[in-house]
């Protein structure tokens, strides 16, 4: 075995507070969809999202709370390992969409005072870590499978032994608006890979995990499992259509890069994003690589449950990935009735939960202008 130790991991969205709340809810098949909170709902035609209830007074929206739950994630990462919350030189990498945009929304609409430090996720790891290495990487829905790469580089150099690598987004008006523009029916839940899916719907969410060197015969009480590798890609095909051959490309490398057949994925953690052309991609992407080994590995897609939590997606499908590797339990695609054409021979975990011996399982993660990341984790040894 080779690779590196995720040794804790931290997690909150619409569906739980906590990495077992979360997995514990979307194994119940618990959906996070509830109506739109953060600013007036008569403004769009998409009045549904995955939204996190945390205000202090219903119906009114605070700034910062994008930063609120990274802090949470990571704590609860740095808990989960057994490590100094005092972090000092750990390195922090953080992966997001849009970093605290809501605030600057906010600002600019007078409902909220905000400074400039506001707006960045540094001050407030410093402030609460003690961390005095913290960098954010804006890039898209697979930024925090981005900064998980990173980390791997920076263990792989020698300049760090122990990384800890977070995601997050908060819902923000004008990327739900620009959803709510480019659907030609308000979708009103996100149903990957489902014949009749209208769209996707964003959610809220933050994640992270504590990553260290893999050390033969060392073994942590907390470790979650191994990270046997993460491909990065970027293919630039289109600023916001995704390529099938970027994908597969991608998935490969990953497949390589971590000494693995297709033969032996026990499980697929599906992107999933419930969008007309995005999921179709997928879908092709994966059955070319798997081929005839496609109806092989258990697929799920959990953004059914949590909508589309961006730039932390990745790691919190990673992190899920773990969980059912762990417990032997995958939790379904809700909304999934008919599959699309390219995905038929997909062999879909729908409506509840199922139990499975697993292994190995492969994390994607796509986002605009083809930065696609892929990750494939091994079950933590007996």
């Amino acid at each position: 075995m080779s690779g590196w130790i995720v040794a804790g991991t931290g997690a909150l969205n619409s569906v739980g507070r906590t990495a077992e709340e979360t997995f514990a809810g979307l194994c119940s098949g618990v959906s996070g969809l509830s109506e739109l909170r953060a600013f007036d709902a008569d403004k769009f035609r998409v009045r549904h999202t995955y939204e996190i209830d945390d205000r202090a007074r219903p119906g009114v929206d605070e700034p910062g709370r994008a930063t609120r739950w990274l802090l949470a994630a990571i704590a609860e990462a740095v808990a989960d390992a057994g490590i100094d919350e005092n972090l000092g030189d750990i390195p922090v990498l953080i992966g997001t969409g849009l970093r605290e945009l809501r605030s600057a929304e906010m600002w600019q609409l007078g409902q909220a005072e905000v400074g400039e430090a506001d707006l960045h996720f540094g001050p407030a790891v410093y402030e609460r870590f003690g961390a005095s290495r913290c960098y954010t990487f804006a890039n898209a829905c697979s930024a925090s499978l981005y900064a998980l790469g990173m980390g791997t580089d920076l263990i792989d150099t020698g300049a760090a032994d122990t990384v800890v690598v977070a995601g997050v987004d908060a819902i923000t008006m004008s990327m739900h608006g620009l959803l709510d523009r480019v659907h030609p029916v308000p979708p009103r839940s996100v149903r990957p890979f489902d014949r009749d899916r209208q769209g996707v719907i964003m959610g809220e969410g933050a994640a992270a995990v504590v990553l260290r060197r893999y050390e033969p015969g060392q073994r942590g009480t907390a470790d979650r499992g191994t990270l046997r590798s993460v491909s990065l890609g970027c293919d630039a095909y289109h600023v916001t259509a995704p390529d099938p051959k970027g994908i597969a490309a991608t998935i490969r490398d990953a497949h390589t890069r971590s000494g693995v057949k297709p033969e032996d994925i026990d499980l697929v953690m599906l992107h999933g994003t419930g969008t007309l052309l995005n999921d179709e991609a997928e879908a092709m992407a994966v059955g070319e690589v798997f081929g005839q080994q496609v109806g092989h590995p258990l697929m799920t897609a959990i953004k059914s449950m949590t909508g589309h939590t961006s730039g932390g997606s990745g790691l919190l499908g990673l992190i899920v990935a773990l969980r059912c590797l762990a417990t032997g339990r995958i939790p379904p695609t809700i909304g999934l009735n008919e599959p699309v054409t390219e995905a038929e021979r997909f062999r879909f975990v729908r409506s509840r939960a199922v139990s499975a011996p697993l292994a190995v399982a492969q994390v994607n993660a796509f986002g605009f202008g083809g930065v696609n990341a892929v990750a494939v984790v091994e079950r933590r040894p007996s």
